[in-house]
């Protein structure tokens, strides 16, 4: 009993130590045990890789915070059906973050090509480009996957332009760093689903969108500010409840490009057509300020109350529509609101402490009856087993008989949402699903009928 109180004592007294860091800290994905997997074109059975997914060290000193990791997500990645030949591959990275951001008081820094952020699993962000651009003299599009050089002046949103070659996760890679562009939910959890790839090649996101909840954080751009979900609190000091947090960039008024929209005349770009539709270059936005809490500011975040940040921060968020599709400027940009301190390094060159996440079970992010859905119910072929939000620790689910016999086993890893049971062999009755997460156990009952 006594060597008992001392653990628990010991466990709580590393689960509030750990409260008084900096969310910079303690927000990463830690796994040092489960690899990646991923999809080939025409095989909808997940190959297992070798390379481990997640963070796998956060170190940290007075200053800055080192997470080092693969840049492999504990989702399934691929296949990517517009002929991308690249595999996600480890990065074998480490990110260098300050742990005191700041804002940028003189000119803004434009994001760029390339990572300009990190979600908490490790894996990058991109902004919303894919290095294509018109080019006037030949008419038509040049850069990036398509090769040559376009002009610069009228840039293609890779988020409309490259949909085919997204995964289920709304991710692919560039020459192996696995990133995303846009909010990591995936495709078939949004209300309007605009991407088939999940319905042969399922897979999963960071976290599962949820209305009623004030949206996790999910990543750090590279001047150091937090990246959050769709969803926040209305008012920027807490309250007014939940709402979807929204983008002032609006497609502009326009059948010609001809003039960017503070006025400049720029080198022509495509007539506005069904080829060259409204929307396809980052040049048909205009920022648009609009004073309710809610709509963010240029740079596509606000200064607010979260969660995580109880006296306020600055705080950038992954903008949906109101299907849950992605909104442009999608998570960052097009320029930091801060110091753009952040990199990538090749090693740590000052003394760190090494950070320890806390025991499982001291995980803030609890499992509650309205945190797992099960679906669909009744079933015939499938059931998915869902814990919403984000998932910071992995959850045991069990399918057991109405007799109580366990039937069948699976895990919903760190940093994904859900786990699928194949039931197409099991007889017509009740089943129960058991979601197991630390300490905490949630009973679902499921119809299986044919």
């Amino acid at each position: 009993m006594k060597k008992t109180l001392i653990l628990s004592s010991l466990m709580l007294a590393s689960y509030f130590a750990d409260a008084q860091l900096s969310p910079a800290i303690t927000s990463w994905l830690q796994n040092t045990s489960v690899t990646g997997r991923h999809y080939v074109s025409g095989n909808s059975t997940p190959i297992n890789d070798a390379t481990l997914v997640n963070v796998q060290t956060v170190q940290y000193s007075g200053n800055f915070v080192y997470a080092s990791t693969k840049g492999i997500p504990a989702y399934v990645t691929g296949p990517f059906m517009d002929g991308n030949p690249s595999l996600a591959t480890s990065q074998n990275a480490i990110f260098k973050f300050p742990l005191n951001p700041v804002q940028n008081t003189g000119t803004p820094t434009s994001t760029t090509m390339g990572n300009i952020g990190v979600f908490i699993n490790g894996v990058a962000l991109f902004d919303y480009r894919d290095g294509v651009s018109y080019k006037n003299s030949t008419g038509a599009e040049a850069g990036g996957p398509l090769g040559g050089t376009g002009d610069g002046i009228w840039n293609r949103d890779a988020i409309v332009a490259e949909r085919a070659g997204f995964d289920c996760s709304k991710g692919h890679p560039a020459m192996g760093n696995y990133h995303h562009h846009q909010n990591p939910s995936a495709y078939n959890l949004d209300l309007n689903v605009i991407s088939t790839v999940c319905n042969l090649y399922a897979a999963d996101g960071l976290y599962a969108i949820d209305s009623t909840q004030h949206s996790p954080l999910i990543g750090f751009a590279y001047d150091g500010f937090p990246i959050y979900g769709a969803y926040g609190y209305k008012n920027t000091n807490g309250t007014g409840g939940i709402a979807r947090i929204r983008s002032s960039y609006y497609l502009r008024n326009i059948t010609v490009r001809t003039h960017y929209a503070d006025g400049t005349n720029v080198t022509d770009g495509p007539p506005v057509n069904s080829t060259y539709f409204l929307g396809k270059y980052r040049e048909d936005y205009e920022f648009i300020a609009n004073a309710q809490p809610e709509y963010l500011d240029a740079h596509n975040g606000r200064f607010c109350v979260t969660p995580e940040y109880p006296a306020g921060t600055y705080a950038y968020f992954a903008t949906v529509d109101a299907n849950w599709n992605s909104a442009y400027p999608y998570a960052v940009g097009p320029y930091f609101y801060g110091v753009k301190t952040a990199a990538k390094v090749t090693s740590i060159t000052e003394s760190v402490t090494t950070y320890t996440p806390p025991a499982v079970g001291l995980q803030t992010n609890s499992i509650t009856e309205s945190n797992v859905g099960v679906f669909p119910n009744p079933a015939n072929d499938i059931i998915a087993v869902q814990v919403g939000n984000i998932n910071k620790e992995d959850v045991q689910v069990q399918l057991y008989d109405i007799n109580g016999k366990l039937i069948k086993e699976s895990v919903i890893y760190q940093g994904t949402t859900i786990a699928y049971f194949d039931v197409q062999t099991l007889y017509d009755g009740i089943y129960i699903v058991k979601v197991i997460k630390g300490a905490g156990v949630v009973n679902r009952k499921v119809v299986i009928r044919k």
